[in-house]
């Protein structure tokens, strides 16, 4: 059975949503925003090209605007181990924001990644000193393992 398809934001609200950020509504912009509304999971820069470029965007126009993007507060970024930034949105069109702090589930075999909204995971230090950034939840937290297709 195919998954729903989101809801496409209105190209307004995404204006709106990039003007209120202090940030010009391009078309480049629009069409970042429009794509990672649409991902299920964090998207990698290479991905976003390899979709953007039909359209005609260059590589270089989408990681300056990725990075407009996630210097504003519209998209986080994040390293899931593997040395290649992800993004995915933080804010949706409608101003509602993507769930916060949440843990990630990284295939060690496909490299499939898949967010876990509603997973909790709690530290407990037990005696040992943690750095100030996990006890402000500034950190990113990601579990590794084989996805359901890769588990034999």
């Amino acid at each position: 059975m195919a998954k729903p398809k989101r809801e496409a934001p209105a190209i307004d609200d995404l204006k709106e949503l990039l003007r209120t950020a202090g940030l010009r509504a391009t078309r480049p912009r629009i069409a970042v925003l429009q794509c990672l509304h649409d991902a299920i999971s964090p998207r990698s820069h290479g991905d976003l090209v390899e979709e953007l470029s039909r359209e005609g965007y260059d590589r270089a126009t989408i990681y300056r605007n990725l990075t407009d993007l996630a210097d504003s507060g519209i998209v986080t970024r994040a390293d899931l181990g593997d040395h290649v930034w992800r993004f995915s949105l933080q804010k949706s069109a409608s101003g509602a924001r993507h769930e916060g702090h949440h843990p990630h589930f990284v295939c060690s075999d496909c490299g499939t990644i898949a967010c876990l909204s509603g997973v909790s995971l709690q530290v407990r230090p037990e005696g040992a000193k943690l750095p100030k950034s996990v006890n402000k939840l500034a950190v990113d937290i990601q579990l590794r393992g084989l996805c359901d297709s890769c588990a034999p």
